[in-house]
């Protein structure tokens, strides 16, 4: 498997056992396409959709698939900590038994990634290894909810201060050397879905 391998779904894989993306097409045919290409290509198993906007009955076809709607907002609110508690669990015992785990949202800018985020935390990864592999896997993952998630995992953790204040400082720097403009992207991922060319 490949992020080219998912990119008909709107999907780019993270490592092999995550994958962070947006929705499918509104066309229930494409739509359908593009969920088998997500199962028979990515190897997909289980879907997190984080849009509280919207569930994808689609997946009621695909008994094969476990899917999981635990839809957020996306205003730039505070993400609590007991919905990444809840998310990452799910998605963790699903990692454990073997899966693929899709985490997505409407657009792939920034519930879905920062829902991924969280997961590679709870697996053990270190914050900024694990933005740069969001960021390397789907270039237009802002993860604006990196530092809820981070927050999170400090106090699942145990961290110390001085680990809190490291871990922070580290993701501060990244959030400097990798700026995106997120209406910019927003703007461009809306044109596409109304078939405009950018």
């Amino acid at each position: 498997m490949n992020n080219s391998s998912l990119s008909i779904a709107n999907a780019h894989l993270v490592t092999e056992f995550l994958a962070i993306g947006g929705d499918l097409d509104y066309n229930r045919k494409k739509a359908s396409e593009q969920a088998c290409d997500l199962v028979e290509v990515g190897g997909i198993t289980h879907v997190l959709d984080v849009r509280l906007e919207a569930e994808e009955p689609l997946w009621e076809h695909f008994p094969q698939v476990s899917y999981r709607w635990d839809g957020i907002d996306d205003a730039g609110q505070k993400v609590p900590a007991s919905w990444f508690e809840q998310i990452t669990a799910w998605a963790s015992d699903a990692i454990d038994d073997g899966g693929v785990v899709l985490a997505h949202c409407h657009m792939g800018i920034n519930r879905g990634p920062s829902a991924g985020f969280a997961v590679l935390l709870r697996r053990g990864w270190d914050p900024v290894d694990a933005l740069n592999a969001i960021r390397d896997a789907r270039s237009i993952a802002v993860i604006a909810y990196a530092e809820d998630a981070l927050e999170w995992h400090f106090e699942r953790t145990g961290a110390t201060a001085t680990e809190r204040r490291a871990a922070r400082n580290r993701v501060a720097k990244w959030r400097a050397a990798n700026p995106l403009d997120q209406m910019r992207i927003i703007r461009a991922v809306r044109n596409r879905e109304n078939g405009w060319v950018a």
